[in-house]
């Protein structure tokens, strides 16, 4: 009896024996923690070889689109993306900017991956709105007044600007208050509220000062808009100003509240 009562004592002082964590588990669950902690390992591993190391999840192809002068050639040469590189270790935010650089046509883009094995890039070119002359060739001017190409030929139906400097005392002060890269904005401001009739007829946007900008149109009539502000109420005064006079030759809505036309 006392041996038996020995032993078991023993036994008690066993099981309670060893680290903290191991007698509050047990044999048995630590067992299934120790398995579990493989087995996630072992997962984590394998996922981390599918990103990395495996020829599946790797770069096959570039597309582009949203291109209009650009081709996507040129897209995927400033993109520079190593076909066989792994998807994952793409710097999207890498390839966006390199193509913001390097190619300002561009307004915007967007490059993403297409698992399991593509980079898609998407971007949207800048559209002239102005045209400045520089010698033989032209300087594209988007609708905020980027200078962002030069070409050699002249987009169709993109207005030419000239900026000149008036004699009178307003446009001296007015040249000297504001830039001439301010002036090429209200330019612009000016050109984007016309109404889209009268835009495709105008060839000529003419600025002296900021507020003494003009139009010619392509059959020779002028027209005053003044300066870039209440540009929808001078496109309503000057189509309405049309319609009651459509053989006149010079138009003002400089003051869009009274329109006038001249010359027949």
């Amino acid at each position: 009896m006392a041996g038996s009562a020995t032993a078991e004592r023993g036994a008690r002082q066993q099981e309670s024996s060893g680290p903290p964590l191991v007698r509050r588990l047990g044999p048995h669950r630590l067992r299934v923690i120790i398995v579990l902690v493989l087995a996630l390992s072992l997962l984590g591993g394998g996922a981390v070889w599918a990103l990395y190391g495996s020829q599946w999840l790797r770069v096959r192809e570039v597309t582009v689109t949203g291109t209009a002068v650009l081709t996507p050639q040129q897209v995927r040469d400033v993109a520079a993306v190593s076909v066989g590189t792994p998807l994952v270790s793409v710097d999207t935010d890498a390839i966006e900017s390199r193509l913001r650089k390097e190619l300002p046509r561009i307004d915007s883009v967007e490059a993403v991956r297409s698992w399991p094995h593509e980079i898609s890039v998407k971007v949207v070119e800048r559209t002239p709105v102005l045209l400045i002359r520089k010698g033989a060739k032209f300087v594209e001017v988007d609708d905020e007044g980027v200078r962002f190409a030069t070409v050699s030929e002249a987009p169709k139906g993109v207005p030419l600007l000239e900026t000149a400097a008036s004699s009178s005392r307003s446009a001296a002060a007015s040249l000297r208050r504001f830039s001439t890269a301010r002036l090429v904005r209200e330019a612009v401001r000016a050109a984007d509220s016309l109404p889209s009739a009268v835009a495709r007829e105008t060839r000529l946007v003419k600025v002296r000062s900021y507020d003494d900008i003009a139009l010619r149109l392509k059959d020779g009539r002028t027209v005053a808009w003044g300066s870039a502000e209440n540009g929808a109420a001078k496109g309503r005064a000057l189509t309405a100003l049309m319609k009651a006079a459509p053989a006149a030759r010079h138009f003002d809505v400089s003051a869009p509240t009274a329109p006038a036309s001249s010359g027949s």
